[in-house]
C-alpha cells in the first residue's frame, strides 16, 4: 500500500499546473520529504496567478503557495455568530474509528540553531475530514502506554485553510514542535505524539479524529479587524486565517478589513512561515500588519526582552482604540503566560477611559470578539 501511495504521488507530477516552473519541480523532486506536487485546481480560471515558492534550509524544503486574487466589490456582512453555521462539521471521526490518512509532506521549518525542532506536515483526507479555519484535529499515536492501553489522542490546531495547502479540499496540515525534555530523574523524555508526527515519512499512516472546536473560528465579516496573537506553534490557526484572506480567491469571501499579526518566538530562526507572511504584507500593505517579538534577540527602549506583550505595548493606544469597535476580533493562541501580560496592558488603558478591563473583556467574549486557546 505504501508503495502504491508513493507511486501515486510521483505520478501527480504529470498533472502539475503549467504555472509551476521546471525549477520548482526539480527542487521538490530532489527532496525526499516532498513527493507530491500541487494539483491542477490552481490552473482554473478562478485564480489569477499562482506562484509556488520553494525555500531551501539545509536539506529541508518549505513549500509556500501564494495566490494573488482579483479585485471584487466589497460586501457588507451582518454580524452573526460563526458558531451556529449549519455547515460546520465536528467529530466526524472519533478515537475508536479514526480516519486513516497518509503523510504527503513533512518538513522542518526552523533553522538548525533554533531551540527545538518545528515541522510542517501535510496529510491526505480525501475530503472526508471537512474543517474550517481555526478548528483542530486529533491524532492517535500508534502503540500502547506504560499500562498497555492504546495511546490517547492529542489535539493540534490545524495550520491550513479549508482548501488545504494544495487547494483541493483533500488535505490537512499541522505545525508541530518536537517535545523533548529531561525529567526529575535526569532522564530524557520524548513526547509520544509529537515525536511520532515529526518522524513521519511520505506514505506513513496517520490516525486522525475530529475536526473539533468552535472557539477559534474566523469572523464572517470580511470587513472586520482581526488581531492575532501567537507564540510558537500557536501560529497554526492564523496561517489558515491568512491564507483564506490573502492567498486564495473565494466566490463568497473577499477580505477588506485589517489583519494584524503579533508573533512571538525566542530566536529569528524560529519565525514560522516568515516568508509567507512577509509576502502577504508586501502584497497587501493596507490590509495586513505584521509584528515579530524575538525575545532572545530584541529588547524595548527600557532594555526589557521583547515578548509578545512587550511588542504590543508599543501599540497599546492603537490596539485599545480598535478594541472599542464592534467589528474588532482578537484571537490568542499559544503559551498561557502571554495572556497575563496582555491583560496588564489593557487594564490601565481601560481604567483611563472609565472601564474595568475584566468586565470589558467579558463583554468582548460574549460578543465572540475575544477568543483564547492557550496551553
Amino acid at each position: 500500500m505504501a508503495t502504491a501511495v508513493a507511486a501515486a504521488a510521483v505520478a501527480s507530477a504529470a498533472v502539475t499546473p503549467p504555472c509551476c516552473t521546471s525549477s520548482l519541480v526539480a527542487a521538490i523532486s530532489s527532496t525526499s520529504s516532498a513527493q507530491t506536487l500541487l494539483p491542477p485546481r490552481y490552473s482554473t480560471s478562478r485564480v489569477s496567478l499562482l506562484k509556488s515558492v520553494v525555500t531551501l534550509h539545509s536539506n529541508t524544503t518549505t513549500i509556500q503557495a501564494a495566490i494573488v486574487t482579483e479585485t471584487e466589490t466589497t460586501k457588507k456582512v451582518k454580524k452573526e455568530s460563526r458558531k451556529n453555521d449549519e455547515g460546520l462539521s465536528t467529530n466526524v471521526f472519533k478515537p475508536k474509528e479514526p480516519y486513516i490518512g497518509r503523510c504527503l509532506l513533512n518538513t522542518k521549518i526552523v533553522g538548525d540553531d533554533a531551540p527545538g525542532e518545528t515541522w510542517h506536515m501535510v496529510f491526505t483526507t480525501e475530503g472526508k475530514v471537512p474543517y474550517r479555519e481555526g478548528q483542530s484535529i486529533g491524532v492517535v499515536p500508534p502503540g500502547t502506554d506504560a499500562n498497555g492501553k492504546p495511546h490517547k489522542l492529542r489535539l493540534y490546531s490545524i495550520a491550513s485553510s479549508a482548501p488545504g495547502d494544495f487547494g483541493d479540499y483533500k488535505t490537512v496540515s499541522l505545525c508541530v514542535k518536537r517535545l523533548v525534555y529531561t525529567n526529575d530523574k535526569g532522564e530524557v523524555v520524548k513526547g509520544v505524539c509529537s515525536n511520532f508526527l515529526c518522524d513521519l515519512k511520505p506514505a506513513d499512516k496517520v490516525a486522525i479524529t475530529g475536526p473539533v472546536g468552535k472557539e477559534m473560528l474566523m469572523p464572517t465579516d470580511p470587513n472586520a479587524n482581526i488581531i492575532m496573537l501567537a507564540t510558537g506553534t500557536g501560529i497554526a490557526p492564523f496561517r489558515g486565517f491568512l491564507w483564506r484572506m490573502f492567498f486564495e480567491k473565494h466566490d463568497d469571501y473577499k477580505f477588506n478589513g485589517l489583519a494584524w499579526l503579533f508573533l512571538g518566538v525566542p530566536t529569528s530562526s524560529s519565525l514560522l512561515y516568515r516568508e509567507e507572511f512577509e509576502k502577504m504584507q508586501g502584497d497587501y500593505p493596507e490590509n495586513f500588519r505584521l509584528d515579530f517579538a524575538v525575545s532572545r534577540e530584541q529588547s524595548n527602549a527600557k532594555g526589557e526582552k521583547m515578548y509578545i506583550q512587550t511588542r504590543m505595548a508599543e501599540y497599546a493606544e492603537e490596539l485599545w482604540q480598535l478594541l472599542q469597535k464592534d467589528n474588532t476580533f482578537v484571537y490568542m493562541c499559544g503559551l498561557k503566560g502571554m495572556e497575563k501580560g496582555i491583560d496588564e496592558i489593557m487594564t490601565g488603558l481601560a481604567e483611563r477611559d472609565g472601564y474595568v478591563w475584566a468586565d470589558y473583556k467579558k463583554q468582548l467574549k460574549k460578543g465572540e470578539q475575544w477568543n483564547v486557546e492557550v496551553y
